[in-house]
């Protein structure tokens, strides 16, 4: 049992790697959209300080505005152009109808209202765009298409075009979002307000213009991550399941980093992806829908504030 568990799989590596890159490969994909999904909500923690539980269903909802205007009738861009404004929208109301009223209250309150959002999200959406699935608009929205064959390894690796455009846009978003936070000024209003809402507030920064861009912002993470995962596994409310997958992304590289949201990111895709194919056998399989959550549970017992998270210390 224990050379199955130890060693057969890194034979197998050895002997097949052309198998080894394919499967690394999906791991990147994966974990480079599980890390934009992931940049949600460190946006909205980073001007709030809590946890936004509503990022999940926010996802499902900005694919679902896509897919439904564009069934409607919408051209598919101008579709994409009213989605976006719909996020904004949600912004503006969650800003005022939620988050105004609730300044300076415990993070727990604030948690408690992005839980209620969620399902709010979720019945509003099931009454609008009703529960079945439905298919992203991907060849109307110009993704690409097909696959390109590479022999490599005394073997071949497959790698699908679509996989190649969600890699490339999700690091585009996640380099834009990083300049966003690092170089401007409304980036580093974020970070003030993180630190302190009465601070901010005493230094003339507006939490209510904050926080509209920042749940825009979050929103517009929500769209491009929708038609990414969208496109590869449809357009359903189980897709917020695959985004709850930021929450361990989140606990391995930290709430307030994006490197963090980046690294962690990587770890999980690349880590589910090489459990399944390697490890899945010894368990029957399923190794992708946990595994996450253990190497959380391990950096918690261990370092529960992540890779690159701020180590907090309250003297008393």
């Amino acid at each position: 049992m224990l050379y199955k568990v130890f060693i057969e799989p890194f034979v197998f590596m050895g002997e097949a790697p052309d198998l080894l890159i394919q499967t690394l490969w999906e791991g990147l994909v994966s974990g480079v959209l599980y890390a934009l999904i992931a940049l949600g909500f460190v946006l909205i923690f980073k001007a709030s300080g809590v946890f936004n539980f509503a990022q999940g269903i926010m996802v499902v909802f900005a694919a679902l505005i896509l897919v439904g205007l564009y069934e409607k009738g919408v051209p598919a861009f101008l579709a994409l152009i009213l989605a976006a404004l719909a996020m904004l929208v949600l912004a503006m109301v969650v800003e005022r109808v939620v988050l105004r009223p609730l300044v300076n209250q415990p993070d727990i309150i604030l948690f408690m209202a992005t839980f209620g959002l969620t399902y709010f999200l979720i019945g509003f959406g099931e009454l609008i765009f009703g529960g079945n699935p439905r298919e992203m608009i991907t060849e109307q929205l110009f993704l690409p298409q097909g696959t390109t064959e590479i022999a490599a390894f005394g073997g071949s690796i497959r790698l699908q075009h679509l996989d190649i455009a969600a890699a490339v846009i999700a690091s585009i978003m996640i380099g834009l979002l990083a300049v966003f936070f690092s170089k401007t000024r409304i980036g580093r209003a974020l970070r003030a307000v993180a630190d302190s809402h009465k601070a901010a507030l005493s230094v003339g920064i507006s939490l209510n213009q904050i926080w509209v861009i920042v749940w825009f912002a979050a929103g517009i993470v929500a769209l491009v991550a929708g038609i990414m995962w969208g496109a590869r596994s449809g357009v359903s409310f189980s897709l917020q399941i695959i985004a709850l997958k930021a929450l361990p992304v989140l606990i391995l590289g930290g709430f307030t980093s994006i490197p963090g949201a980046i690294i962690g990111g990587l770890i999980v895709g690349v880590g589910e992806k090489l459990g399944e194919f390697y490890w899945g056998p010894l368990v029957g399989g399923g190794v992708e829908t946990w595994l996450a959550y253990v190497i959380a549970l391990l950096f918690l017992l261990y370092r529960p504030q992540g890779l690159f998270g701020e180590k907090i210390i309250e003297r008393i």
